[in-house]
């Protein structure tokens, strides 16, 4: 079973209200990507990992990484999915169709470990792959656009879908390919599985695995780490 990583981090984090981009800021004195690239490079079963940077990115170079595994970067594009695409294409002499390629946001320095794992063991039989998620805690409600309930919906079926995603090589990248050949936007990588007509399977993961976007989540992913360090 080979696993390859892709962790895209050409962004440069406009919600955030920083010059820097924001998979850069410190968490605890410590840059998010270093962190998120310790869980990363943590997993035994990942032989690659593959950074995408930005084109104008000054501040990769400025990291101390202490990462055993195989990191190497690519050029990303204006949005996630070139990014993500880019990465594929940078792979192509190297991984097999049957191979899994796990993608990851940078901006989430808190997913445990053993969820990457729990996740690679759910997948490893499957024909497509899937993600991490949880379903839905609070009641979920539908509103017009002044704002004003509509109906409330049924949570039961809703789940909050979260990174590491996981697909065999190669139908993600025919996935990819075909989103960005027909002018589509996603936001995830399950998007464009879906799109191409397969059915990701969820696999339960940990709320504490938050994505970074808005100062106010800088200072909950440092109590996260604390409590877990």
């Amino acid at each position: 079973m080979t696993i390859w990583a892709i962790l895209p981090a050409a962004g440069i984090g406009r919600r955030i209200g920083s010059n820097t981009p924001k998979q850069y800021l410190p968490v605890n004195g410590v840059p998010i990507i270093s962190l998120t690239l310790q869980r990363l490079a943590s997993v035994s079963a990942i032989k690659k990992i593959i950074v995408v940077i930005h084109p104008e990115d000054n501040n990769w170079k400025e990291l101390s990484l202490e990462v055993d595994k195989k990191l190497e970067c690519v050029l990303g594009g204006q949005e996630r999915q070139q990014s993500v695409l880019n990465a594929l294409l940078a792979l192509d002499d190297e991984a097999n169709a049957d191979d899994w390629v796990l993608v990851h946001d940078a901006v989430r320095p808190c997913v445990e470990v053993s969820d990457i794992e729990k996740l690679i063991i759910a997948l490893r039989t499957h024909n497509v792959g899937g993600l991490l998620g949880y379903t839905l805690d609070n009641t979920l409600k539908q509103v017009t656009g002044e704002q004003e309930v509509q109906t409330t919906i049924d949570r039961n079926n809703y789940w909050n879908a979260l990174t590491p995603q996981m697909f065999r090589y190669g139908l993600l990248k025919e996935a990819m390919e075909r989103v960005e050949a027909q002018g589509l936007t996603i936001t995830d990588e399950a998007a464009a599985m879906e799109f191409m007509g397969y059915r990701p399977r969820m696999v339960e993961g940990s709320k504490l695995n938050i994505k970074i976007t808005h100062e106010s989540d800088l200072v909950l992913a440092g109590m996260i780490l604390n409590l877990k360090s």
